[in-house]
């Protein structure tokens, strides 16, 4: 039997939601490789009927998060008919909150964007985002929601992407010593503020591995234990100086750590597309 997982993912709208379901389960199954195969903006049955049949035919297994009410029932219809392993995970909590407050769902798929103000604030922070990515203007530091600091590699620039997608307009600070640190650093409220460390070993391998990448040699002054070391005192330093908060990016993933900065800021913001 083949060792690898075929997800199909399948949505009326973009599927990141069931995309990210597929990663979680195939974490539980570290000695299987999994395979993702995404089908997003399904809008008839015709295409339906035909990403499932690829779906049986190559021994997958389907996650599904279709909002459109017919093609969720012919989904799960079409599955049972041709033997397919097919999971619904967005029709029954629709169906049992429509049912506890005799409320009818709008059947409008995630994918559907209205131009409203939302989804201009988060284009504007992603714009923030960029435009004030590794200390590009200092100005940036006064006019953010939030302020990131951290020595390299300690996930910075993609942090302050992810959290701009919640709408959260982020500048960011590379910290190296004998480096100015801004004066407008000072001024940001320590709340708004939340430096970033790490593990000494794992910032070296990571530092490694970005030197490899770049078909250089690993063992340079960049991935240097001492070097590392005096760079992570000098920023815990400064953080004791600002009275801000520090996460240790160590062991978590992007979101775990972003989900940490949201709550110390008292957010709470999630993307609403499928």
């Amino acid at each position: 039997m083949s060792r690898t997982i075929n997800f199909y993912i399948l949505s009326d709208a973009v599927g990141e939601t069931a995309m990210q379901l597929a990663h979680a389960v195939a974490a539980q199954f570290p000695r299987l490789t999994p395979r993702y195969l995404r089908y997003p903006f399904i809008k008839s049955h015709a295409q339906l009927h035909e990403v499932l049949d690829k779906a049986k035919g190559d021994d997958g297994i389907v996650i599904n998060t279709l909002a459109t009410s017919d093609l969720a029932e012919d989904a799960v219809a079409y599955s049972e008919q041709i033997g397919l392993l097919n999971y619904d995970v967005f029709s029954p909590i629709v169906r049992g909150i429509s049912k506890h407050f005799d409320e009818e769902p709008s059947g409008i798929s995630g994918g559907v964007h209205d131009l409203n103000e939302q989804y201009f604030n988060k284009i504007d922070a992603i714009e923030f985002a960029v435009t004030y990515d590794d200390g590009k203007d200092p100005n940036g530091f006064l006019k953010a929601d939030l302020v990131l600091l951290g020595v390299s590699r300690t996930s910075k620039t993609p942090l302050s992407l992810y959290l701009a997608n919640r709408n959260i307009k982020v500048a960011n600070l590379p910290i190296v010593p004998k480096s100015t640190i801004p004066d407008e650093i000072y001024q940001v409220d320590p709340q708004k503020v939340v430096g970033l460390t790490t593990d000494p070993q794992i910032l070296m391998e990571f530092r490694r591995q970005r030197m490899l990448a770049y078909g250089l040699s690993p063992d340079t002054t960049y991935s240097a234990r001492e070097q590392v070391m005096q760079e992570l005192d000098y920023a815990n330093q400064l953080y004791a100086k600002l009275g801000c908060t520090v996460i240790n990016t160590a062991h978590r993933s992007i979101e775990e750590t972003a989900t940490l900065i949201m709550e110390h800021l008292g957010m709470d913001v999630f993307d609403n597309n499928k």
